[in-house]
């Protein structure tokens, strides 16, 4: 069981492909329940990142999408000009893959991951900010030189510093514990707080329906704005929002 936990957490940080051990799974007690972190700790996270990788945290925190799902989004994926901003998952190329040291682009986890995620306004805004100031090249986010993010160097030059805090910035620590992956987390437990339901958290977040419920459950456009209107309060109500940092460039551009 602890050799599955394990696992199932190298597969959540892209260490490994998959859990060989998923398929064997029994029932058990519940697994330790892994962090999350407040709508302020988010801002606060956010704002000690390069300005673009502050954007990747407060989208992972506003829509769940996977890492290889954000580290491989491309703008023609994007729909942000218009009444209903929102991002494609696509089925053939909606997430990055890191194999062998190389990095592709493919499908997304499961055949559930390939979604439409709706975006609230503030983020949509956001993100057209960031595309005025970043024109060239097909992906949203990326280093000064234009590479994609591998998940370790992300994980130790960027994420680790912002949680573990710096005394001569004023930084204190927050959310030590976090892997990237909790914002996944984060943003659901938002939702729960919320009351979105859960066919609506199943399908934003991309998981397959598992319950008789789900399959007799439906989201409907009132669902969806009514999650987007909580969503931007969420936002609307967090803490100073500055999360513009300049990018400085890295030795490999990153």
């Amino acid at each position: 069981m602890l050799f599955s936990m394990i696992l199932g957490e190298a597969v959540d940080e892209g260490l490994i492909g998959a859990n060989p051990c998923r398929k064997l799974r029994v029932t058990f007690t519940e697994r330790p329940e892994r962090p999350h972190a407040t709508p302020d700790e988010v801002v606060v996270i956010s704002a000690r990142m390069p300005t673009g990788l502050g954007l990747m945290v407060l989208t992972d925190a506003y829509t769940g999408l996977r890492w290889g799902e954000l580290a491989g989004l491309q703008w023609t994926r994007t729909h942000l000009d218009d009444s209903n901003p929102r991002i494609d998952v696509d089925a053939g190329d909606g997430a990055l893959h890191e194999l062998g040291g190389r990095l592709e682009l493919g499908p997304p986890k499961s055949a559930a991951s390939a979604r439409t995620v709706h975006l609230p306004p503030f983020l949509a805004a956001l993100l057209v900010d960031h595309r005025e100031i970043n024109p060239d090249g097909p992906f949203v986010f990326t280093g000064v030189q234009g590479g994609l993010h591998r998940r370790a160097n992300f994980r130790q030059r960027f994420w680790q510093p912002a949680l573990t805090g710096n005394r001569d910035r004023g930084w204190a620590p927050v959310q030590q514990q976090m892997h990237f992956h909790d914002l996944r987390h984060t943003h659901e437990t938002g939702l729960v707080e919320d009351q979105v339901p859960r066919v609506m958290r199943l399908q934003r977040l991309g998981h397959k329906r598992k319950d008789i419920d789900d399959f007799y459950s439906h989201v409907t456009p009132a669902i969806r704005e009514k999650m987007l209107a909580a969503l931007q309060t969420r936002w609307d109500r967090s803490g100073d929002r500055g999360v513009a940092q300049p990018l400085t460039r890295g030795p490999d551009g990153a």
